[in-house]
């Protein structure tokens, strides 16, 4: 049965790969971006399939408004990626308070708003599947990125408490957490903070590990994941796309798990009793 699937941040990237890739078999889609014009090649190929709307997450009533449009228009909502955001570049020093606040606001509040704005819609249908595009880089670090780090940190946080309140409901949550890949993530969809020259071997080394192109995967390959976990009758709370990912997650986890027994016997006297 086709699916009514709300994304957000479609205009490029892996939104407008995975929404081609739901209309092309069959599903509806509801496209949405800052700038309807950038999905007009959607509108046009695929008809009455595609509901194009204009939507800033960073707005909370015209997140509640965009979801009510969608479910009016198609009747049900089955599944909403959350997937706008983007990268911020710089050391912790270096970011401003402006670019810290806009990258917490899009990359955490927004998603939270299109969430907020889609579980009523979803418990009063039984039924439906958030799906939050996080990144590796909310399980493990790279420096010069600490705000986005942290951005996606929150957005695990929050992912997984709402996991467990809506289970009940008929709702399933899924966390993706993609390594790098060669989308425009890094390039114009990114902001780059003002630099501090103490910083420059920082930036020097995190400049030339990126630039080893074997780590980055290619966008395209991670549609039928996508397709995948959209179809599972229980989809897993996180799902990482990529090979590097997952032995990264595994090389950070032994190395705290090590840490804190270290640790123990400080951390277990520190309760009293």
């Amino acid at each position: 049965m086709s699916k009514t699937i709300f994304i957000t941040g479609a205009s490029r990237g892996f939104g407008r790969l995975w929404a081609e890739a739901f209309l092309n078999r069959g599903d509806k889609v509801v496209a949405t971006a800052r700038n309807t014009q950038s999905l007009n090649g959607l509108k046009e190929k695929y008809g009455d399939a595609v509901l194009t709307l204009q939507l800033d997450v960073n707005n909370r009533e015209q997140s509640f408004a965009a979801i009510n449009q969608a479910k009016e228009h198609f009747g049900t909502i089955d599944v909403v990626i959350n997937n706008a955001g983007y990268g911020l570049f710089g050391t912790i020093e270096e970011t401003s308070e402006e670019d810290a606040r806009q990258q917490i606001e899009t990359n955490v509040f927004g998603l939270l708003w299109v969430t907020q704005a889609a579980l009523p819609v979803m418990r009063a249908q039984g039924h439906g599947h958030i799906i939050q595009v996080s990144s590796v880089l909310g399980i493990t670090t790279l420096p010069n990125l600490g705000i986005y780090n942290a951005s996606k940190f929150a957005v695990e946080g929050l992912s997984e408490t709402l996991a467990a309140e809506v289970k009940d409901f008929g709702i399933n949550i899924t966390l993706v957490e993609p390594n790098g890949f060669a989308t425009e993530w890094a390039g114009t969809s990114a902001k780059q903070s003002e630099t501090i020259p103490a910083y420059d071997q920082v930036r020097a080394a995190f400049n030339e590990d990126m630039s080893d192109t074997d780590i980055f995967g290619i966008p395209e390959a991670t549609t039928p994941a996508i397709l995948k976990l959209v179809d599972a009758q229980t989809p897993p709370l996180r799902l990482f796309l990529g090979k590097v990912a997952l032995p990264w997650a595994k090389q950070t986890y032994e190395q705290r798990i090590n840490e804190w027994e270290e640790w123990d016997a400080v951390a277990s006297a520190a309760h009293g009793k």
